[in-house]
């Protein structure tokens, strides 16, 4: 699939679902088929984490999981503390819109017992020509 064949939406679809898959088998699939290979996630991560590494005297704030193994990690371990854990279910906004290889889209993070909107963020995903996430700048929050 070329970039000119992605439609917004439904990549954000498809990238929030690998967040909820529960089955370590299909959420490596989602993320094979979804990312590049040597595709990278950097995360902003929530103020207070930033404020706290710049008093250690770090400027780089930014975390970042690159190629299949790091990202699949990423996922499982967002999987097990907020959906196993607390319950929540994420789902994207209807709001995706493409400019060229990129892909801007917010999501939700909700209560999977009463539906309540718990959190949320914003992602900007870079896609390379044969339309796979190249990098993704999750911004939690937003």
């Amino acid at each position: 699939m070329t970039t000119t064949e992605i439609d917004a939406q439904q990549l954000a679809d498809r990238y929030i679902a690998q967040w909820n898959l529960a089955d370590a088998a299909e959420r490596r699939a989602a993320i094979e088929a979804l990312w590049a290979e040597d595709g990278t996630h950097v995360l902003q991560p929530p103020v207070e984490i930033r404020e706290k590494a710049a008093e250690l005297g770090f400027d780089h704030t930014t975390l970042e999981a690159k190629g299949y193994d790091a990202i699949e990690t990423r996922v499982a371990r967002s999987h097990e503390r907020f959906v196993e854990k607390q319950g929540f279910v994420f789902r994207s906004r209807t709001d995706a819109v493409r400019l060229d290889e990129v892909v801007k889209f917010g999501w939700e993070a909700v209560s999977g017992e009463t539906g309540e909107v718990l959190g949320g963020g914003l992602d900007v995903l870079v896609l390379d020509d044969d339309g796979r996430i190249r990098t993704d700048y999750m911004f939690p929050g937003a």
